[in-house]
């Protein structure tokens, strides 16, 4: 009888076990799926008129995965030894408009104006170890510089500079007049030469403070001020003047009085600009903190006029662009990016010292000459704490809501690049 029992009991088993093997739902990934990838042109000119056109379209077949799969996409262009990757959600297309991929392919290392050819693969995730790679399509691509190369071989250095006497040099920019070179610069009190290529095999001073410069000459003193150096290269004379351009009104921190909020000039477009944050009120560009030259806006129009009626603006952080050239200006809402931590000027609670756009590349921003204590940062934008980035493996690739970032007490000048929204970095360098 005990026997008997023995064997109900295991056949019983035996069968639920079956029928809960016949109920379970295995998910196996077919061995054979794939995506094939295709263009829809493989040769491309992309213009400075066709600003706004839809240029490439990137598309991938849906792969047989076996069973519903909730895959996402990613676009891999890839020039050389460089790779942008560009997220496409869950759909089997993107569609690339003409400026949109032209920073991209620039970003990717592509020389404006000569046909390159770029290599496009698509990537299925399904997980962080399972990914299908598409085939390989080649396509060509001729840029245009959507950005000025004004760069010239010579700087100004010394003790009355940001990086002091070693460099990097603070850099003149060509004009109208090939023999005639301007730099706009923050300095100190201290002293300053200008010397080529950041080395001091060709450099000039001014042994009588005359005006004209001798190769070698002696140091030339400055006291603490915003200027605009013009340097004559073919006379080797040169002048030293305040300059400086900015934001006054009831919208800015100091008001109608000033000092005023200061732009930068961005030689990457010709433009001056400046990342600021405003409240509810007006605001007016002038020249020196000075009323002697002011513009404002008659027709909220975007066109300025000398001495025109104020603008008014909304609170909110924002990039303003203004075209001396064209007497145009821009207000740009804008997220900021800061550094915050306890190693920072103002500790956790902030506010953060902030970042200012790399004008020459989408995606970096820059903060030199910051001054760290020893202990902790990262970066978030705002001032606050919805978005913000740290680093897991102390590997110089960001996180979101990562790790804090330890530090050691120093100055640096810190480099943030989301140029690849996947794969955003950083960089920490002791000046």
């Amino acid at each position: 009888m005990k026997t008997l029992l023995n064997n109900i009991l295991l056949l019983f088993t035996a069968t639920a076990f079956l029928v809960a093997c016949d109920n379970q739902d295995f998910t196996v990934l077919n061995p054979n799926a794939s995506t094939t990838l295709s263009l829809s042109t493989n040769d491309l000119t992309l213009l400075v008129d066709n600003a706004g056109q839809d240029v490439l379209t990137v598309s991938w077949t849906d792969p047989d995965y076996g069973f519903d799969a909730g895959a996402s996409y990613n676009i891999i262009f890839t020039y050389g030894a460089n790779s942008k990757t560009i997220s496409a959600g869950t759909a089997l297309s993107k569609v690339f408009e003409s400026v949109e991929l032209n920073k991209l392919l620039l970003n990717l290392g592509l020389e404006g104006g000569v046909p390159t050819e770029v290599a496009v693969q698509v990537q299925a995730v399904l997980s962080e170890t399972t990914v299908i790679d598409s085939n390989i399509a080649m396509f060509t691509a001729t840029t245009y510089l959507d950005v000025l190369d004004l760069s010239t071989i010579w700087g100004v250095v010394g003790s009355a500079t940001t990086n002091g006497w070693n460099g990097p040099d603070m850099p003149f920019y060509q004009t109208s007049d090939p023999n005639v070179i301007v730099a706009y610069v923050t300095l100190t009190d201290g002293e300053i030469k200008f010397r080529s290529n950041n080395a001091w095999d060709l450099n000039y001073g001014d042994d009588g403070l005359d005006g004209t410069l001798d190769q070698n000459g002696a140091n030339i003193p400055v006291s603490a001020g915003t200027y605009k150096i013009t340097f004559n290269t073919a006379a080797l004379t040169y002048t030293i003047e305040a300059y400086s351009w900015g934001l006054v009104g009831s919208a800015t921190p100091n008001g109608w009085g000033g000092p005023d909020l200061p732009f930068e000039y961005d030689s990457y477009s010709d433009t001056w600009k400046a990342v600021v944050t405003l409240a509810d009120g007006e605001i007016k560009i002038r020249f020196n903190n000075d009323w002697t030259l002011n513009y404002g806006d008659d027709g909220a129009d975007g066109t300025l006029e000398p001495g025109g009626a104020n603008i008014a603006v909304t609170a909110g952080n924002y990039l303003v662009t203004f075209d001396l050239n064209a007497l145009q200006y821009t207000i740009e809402p804008i997220d900021i990016w800061g550094v915050v931590g306890s190693a920072a000027p103002n500790g956790w609670g902030g506010p953060d010292v902030r970042f200012t756009p790399d004008y020459s590349t989408d995606g970096v921003w820059v903060l030199n000459g910051v001054t760290l204590t020893t202990g902790e940062i990262k970066f978030r934008t705002n001032d606050a704490w919805d978005y913000n980035f740290g680093d897991d493996g102390a590997d110089g690739t960001l996180e979101q809501n990562g790790a804090n970032i330890a530090v050691t007490a120093g100055t640096y000048n810190i480099v943030l690049d989301f140029s690849d929204p996947n794969a955003p970095t950083y960089t920490l360098t002791s000046i």
